[in-house]
C-alpha cells in the first residue's frame, strides 16, 4: 500500500473540547501534512457514547486518550494498531502493557511551576487539585510529584481537592475554596493541576480581596488561550509538549500501519514551557499597603484610575501612599498606573488585531498620542515599531521560558 495513497482511516478518540486533546489532535495533523501520509482521519465528536463496539471499527489503526479507563479497556480487546496517549505515572505498573503510550511528564510539569514559584522568592506553597476520579488519574500524579517536591524540601505540603464544579452548588464550592485560601500562611504560591483550576481559585480570591500574586501567587497547567481571556489578571501557566506527544503518537502509527512491530514502547514527552503573566510575579519585598494598592491598580488601571481613587481603596492618605510607593517601588502611584497600562498595551499589540485608537481606549490613555509619547519614553518605540519590531522577533527560535503581560 503506497504512503501517498489516502487509503489508512485512523481512529482518533479525544474530546475536541479540551485544549490538551485538540493541541495532540493538532501535532498528528502537523504530523501528516509534513510527511505527506495520507490517511482518512475518523474523529468521532461524543466518542465516549459509541466505545461499545469500537474493537469491531472497520478502519486500520487508533490513537487514544488512555486516561479515560473506559477507553484503555475498551481497546484491550481491539485488533487493531492502538497507539495510547495519556498522562504518566510514578508507579510503573500502572501503564497498559501491550500498547506504545505517549505521556506527558506530569512531575516535570509540577517541577517547572515549583521552580518559577520558588524563584520568585516563596517559601510557603500548596496545590489545588480535583476529587480523585478514575478519570482524573494524571491530576493524582500531580499531586503526588507536588507531595514529593515538598517532602524534598522540608516544607508544610497544603492539598486541597475541593469539589467539583457543577451549576447548583457553585456558591457552595467557591465559599469552600474562598475559606481555603483564607486558612493558607500568607504569601503563598499555589499550583493548580489545570488551568480551569486556577481560574476558578483566581476569581475565589478576587471575592475573598486577597491580593494576587502578593498574597497568593497562582499558576496553572495547560496554557489555555481561553483561559488567559477569562480573568481580569492574567493567569501564569506551564505549557505541556502536546503538540510534540501528537507528532510522536502519529509516527509510532505510521510505523504500525507499515508493519513494525512496536514493543510496548513508552515515551515521556517534557513540558514545552512556562508562559509567565502577572498572576505569579511574586514580589516579596512590598509594604503591605503597596501591595493592596497593586492589586486595585492590577484590575484597574485601564479604567481610568487616579491616585486618589487608590489611595482610598488602601484606606491611607494620598501623601502617604506615595511615600510608602517610594521607598518600595522607587517610583510613584501614577507611574504605577501607567506601567500597567503600557503592559496592557504591550499585550493588546501582541494579541489582538485592533487599531493603535482602539487599543489607547481599552488601555486607559487619555489620547492616542499619549499613548505614542509614553511608548516613546519608556520603551524607545512608537506603538506601529514595537509591532514591527514583534513581527521580526517572530522569525526567532522561541526561548523554552516566555516571559509575556504584566
Amino acid at each position: 500500500m503506497s504512503e501517498t495513497q489516502s487509503s489508512y482511516r485512523v481512529a482518533l478518540l479525544f474530546n475536541a473540547n479540551k485544549i490538551y486533546d485538540r493541541e495532540i489532535i493538532t501535532g498528528i495533523g502537523d504530523y501528516l501534512r509534513s510527511t505527506r501520509t495520507g490517511w482518512d482521519l475518523f474523529l468521532e465528536e461524543d466518542y465516549r457514547c459509541r466505545l461499545n463496539g469500537i474493537e469491531r471499527w472497520q478502519g486500520h489503526g487508533i490513537i487514544a486518550d488512555f486516561d479515560d479507563p473506559e477507553v484503555s479497556a475498551a481497546l484491550a480487546r481491539s485488533q487493531l494498531p492502538v497507539v495510547a496517549v495519556g498522562g504518566s505515572y510514578a508507579d510503573e505498573s500502572d501503564y497498559p502493557d501491550k500498547v506504545p503510550y505517549v505521556a506527558t511528564d506530569n512531575f516535570k510539569l509540577v517541577k517547572l511551576a515549583l521552580d518559577h514559584l520558588i524563584e520568585s522568592g516563596l517559601q510557603r506553597f500548596a496545590c489545588f487539585s480535583l476529587p480523585a476520579a478514575p478519570t482524573n488519574r494524571w491530576a493524582q500524579e500531580r499531586e503526588k510529584a507536588f507531595e514529593f517536591r515538598m517532602r524534598q524540601e522540608g516544607l508544610e505540603c497544603h492539598i486541597y481537592r475541593g469539589e467539583k464544579t457543577y451549576a447548583p452548588s457553585w456558591e457552595t464550592t467557591v465559599r469552600q475554596q474562598m475559606e481555603w485560601l483564607q486558612s493558607l500562611p500568607k504569601p503563598i504560591g499555589i499550583v493548580a493541576v489545570t488551568d480551569a483550576r486556577a481560574l476558578q481559585l483566581l476569581q475565589a480570591c478576587l471575592s475573598a480581596d486577597i491580593a494576587v500574586p502578593e498574597q497568593v501567587a497562582l499558576i496553572g497547567i495547560d496554557n489555555d488561550p481561553l483561559a488567559r481571556t477569562l480573568t481580569r489578571i492574567p493567569l501564569s501557566s506551564v505549557a505541556q509538549g502536546t503538540h510534540e506527544m501528537g507528532m510522536t503518537a502519529a509516527h509510532l502509527m505510521h510505523r504500525m500501519l507499515h508493519g513494525v512491530q512496536l514493543d510496548p514502547t513508552r515515551i515521556v514527552i517534557p513540558p514545552a514551557g512556562i508562559n509567565v503573566m502577572a498572576s505569579s510575579r511574586h514580589e516579596p519585598a512590598n509594604h503591605p499597603y503597596v501591595m493592596k494598592a497593586r492589586h486595585f491598580i492590577r484590575l484597574h488601571a485601564c479604567h481610568g484610575i487616579r491616585t486618589e481613587q487608590v489611595a482610598d481603596y488602601v484606606g491611607v492618605s494620598r501623601s502617604s501612599l506615595e511615600m510608602y510607593f517610594r521607598r518600595s517601588r522607587g517610583h510613584s502611584v501614577h507611574d504605577e498606573i501607567l506601567h500597567f497600562k503600557l503592559a496592557a498595551a504591550q499585550q493588546l499589540l501582541r494579541d489582538e488585531n485592533l487599531s493603535i485608537a482602539e487599543i489607547a481606549i481599552r488601555c486607559g490613555f487619555s489620547s492616542m498620542q499619549y499613548m505614542h509619547a509614553v511608548f516613546k519614553r519608556e520603551l524607545g518605540c512608537t506603538p506601529r515599531g514595537y509591532q514591527e519590531q514583534l513581527a521580526l522577533s517572530s522569525d526567532e527560535p522561541a526561548h523554552p521560558l516566555n516571559e509575556t503581560g504584566q
